[in-house]
Parts: structure tokens; sequence; C-alpha cells
């Protein structure tokens, strides 16, 4: 890449500053995956606002799903004397080159949300218990069967990004509750389209999620009907149920039972019409509390506050973290656990 290249694509990248001169205790740079998903945006402001309350200095960026975006925006903070660097990455594979050159300015580097693979050089690693993710999300999909009449159950399977290690934690989770089912014959996967090298979304993209559930509706279930679909993302649930309608369910048939997560306003909406299941919450305020903690921790000698040890080996280590409890949301509980928290306000959602 050219330096102008490299110039332009630092000035498109949407950066935030804010400083706080007077009290700052050091400088943090935050480099987030994309502007597209609401959550993000979310991140990043509550990690500024909670930075700054902290006293210090922060610069936050983002790549917009751009891979050499991103590894751009970290280099430039690692130039701009950081002293700490919290990374949602996109491609956890991706910035080995980034972090070394981040260790060699003894700059700690904390992962966030996403687990950065291939990499001694992360320090620790704040996300949710992803596992639980799924978890929750199939038990969700199955009580919304189980609802709806009896089964056995026609379902389909939808996976998130294959470069994003939650992808496999949500997947996995979710099918331990589910695969016992399936083989049971109390689920039906018509397709026979299992596995995240088959059904996982690259990118996340609600367009991609779409496209394939219409080619499913079209290829096997013109003579039968869906019953339910695991989607791991409100962008997806988004793009699953606008194919859903496409075929008339919602209007003269029953709409299928759909799962999410992220408690994105549109499958909130979603929910409290009707069309969506549920959701997962991931109250992105207490996790970026966790990671302002850990980062605080460690530019003032301090200790990080861990729960985990043993699950997030990044391929070169097991990344001591912390994870925090997500929440199911569906039509019966939306309110309390989205409005009361204050986390939306009532206008946002009506």
């Amino acid at each position: 890449m050219t330096p102008k290249k490299i110039c332009s694509a630092l000035v498109g990248a949407s950066l935030i500053m804010t400083a706080n001169v007077a009290m700052a205790e050091g400088f943090v740079g935050i480099a987030m995956p994309t502007q597209s998903s609401s959550r993000w945006i979310s991140d990043g402001q509550s990690m500024v606002r909670q930075f700054e309350d902290a006293g210090y200095q922060t610069v936050l960026q983002y790549a917009e799903d751009n891979i050499p975006n991103q590894v751009s925006q970290v280099e430039n903070m690692i130039v701009r004397g950081v002293d700490a660097i919290v990374i949602a990455a996109i491609d956890g594979t991706t910035l080995s080159n980034a972090l070394e050159n981040a260790a060699a300015a003894g700059i700690e580097i904390v992962a966030y949300d996403r687990l950065i693979r291939d990499s001694e050089h992360v320090s620790y690693y704040a996300t949710f218990d992803n596992f639980q993710v799924g978890v929750q999300q199939a038990e969700s999909l199955v009580q919304g069967l189980q609802e709806s009449g009896d089964g056995p159950y026609n379902i389909e399977l939808f996976g998130g990004s294959p470069d994003d290690n939650n992808a496999y934690f949500f997947y996995d989770g979710a099918m331990s509750v589910l695969q016992p089912m399936i083989d049971d014959g109390e689920l039906v996967v018509v397709s026979g389209q299992s596995g995240m090298d088959i059904v996982g979304t690259m990118r996340w993209d609600g367009s991609r999620a779409q496209a394939r559930m219409d080619d499913l509706l079209s290829a096997h279930y013109t003579d039968r009907t869906i019953h339910g679909v695991l989607s791991p993302y409100d962008g997806l649930s988004i793009g699953i149920l606008s194919s859903l309608r496409g075929v008339g369910y919602g209007d003269d048939r029953s709409m299928p039972i759909v799962t999410g997560q992220d408690a994105e306003i549109p499958s909130v909406k979603a929910i409290i019409d009707g069309e969506q299941y549920s959701t997962i919450f991931k109250d992105t305020r207490e996790l970026a509390r966790v990671t302002v903690g850990m980062v605080q921790a460690l530019l003032e000698g301090g200790e990080p506050e861990i729960n985990d040890t043993e699950t997030y080996d990044n391929g070169v280590k097991v990344v001591p973290s912390y994870l925090l409890e997500p929440v199911p949301v569906d039509a019966t509980n939306w309110e309390s656990v989205l409005i009361d928290s204050g986390y939306y306000t009532a206008e946002q959602i009506r």
C-alpha cells in the first residue's frame, strides 16, 4: 500500500479522539471492527466514556470490516505512543506482526470480545461466556418450537463468521443442545447442512444470510414447512426474516422460530412484532467496565480481574480472561432487561 493510500485509509477510518490532558494517566488506543453494527458503536462509546472518567486519553477507530485498515490503525496507534490498545479484531489471525511491534514498544494488548489468535502478545481477554451464548440460543429455539406445537420440527442452522473465533463457541454451544435432539429425530435439519465450514456466514453479513435462506427455502421447502432457524446474530436474523417473509411466512403461515444475538433495535422491534422469537443481550457497558479495569490494572501495576484461565487458547497461549454472563431476551422480558436497565429508552424501541 502506498503512503498516500495509507493516509487515505487512516483519514477514512472514522477516527474519534477525546482527551483529558489535565487528568490523563495514560493514552489508550481502541480498535473496533465496524460501525455497521450498532453494538460496536455502543462498545466504542462506552469505553471512551469510561476511560475518560478514569482520566485517560483515548483514540477510537473503526476499520469498517477492512482488515488492512485495522492493521494500519493499530500500527498508527503504536506510532502515536499509546500505552495500551484494546482490539476487537475483524480477523483474529491477522494481527501478529502488529502485535510484535506493540510488544517491542512496551504496549499492552487487551483482546475485546473477539479472541486474537496466534500471538503471545495478548495480555488479557474480556468477553462474554460465548459457549453459553450458543447454549441459550439453542434453548430458546427449542422452547419456541415446543410452544408452537408438536414435533418433529424442521430447522436450519446458521453460523457466524469463520474468521471470528467466537463464532465457533456460539455454534458449539448451540449444538451441545441441538445435536442430541437431531440424533433422536425430534429436530430435522432438512437440508442436511451443518458444521461451521458449511453454515458459517462470512463477516456476519445479513445479505449473505438472506441469500442462503432463499436458497434453502427454494431447494428444500417448496412442499414442507420450516419451523425454526438457529441464527447466531441479529444482523443475520433480519436477513433471514426478510427471506421468510418473501415466501409468505408471517402472512399465510406462522413465522418460524428465529433466534439472534446482541439485542439490536431492529431485532428487538421484530420480537415485539412477533417475527423474531429471541435474542441474546450482552451488556456492552459491563464489558467496557471490565476492559477499562484490565487496562488500568496493567498500566498502574495492579492485578486485572479475571475469572477464566482455561477456556481461551489462542494457539500460542491460554489467554487469561474475564467472561460476563449473557441474558436471553424474548417477548416476555425485553422491557425489563433492556428498558428498565437503561440500555435503551422506550422511545428508541417504540
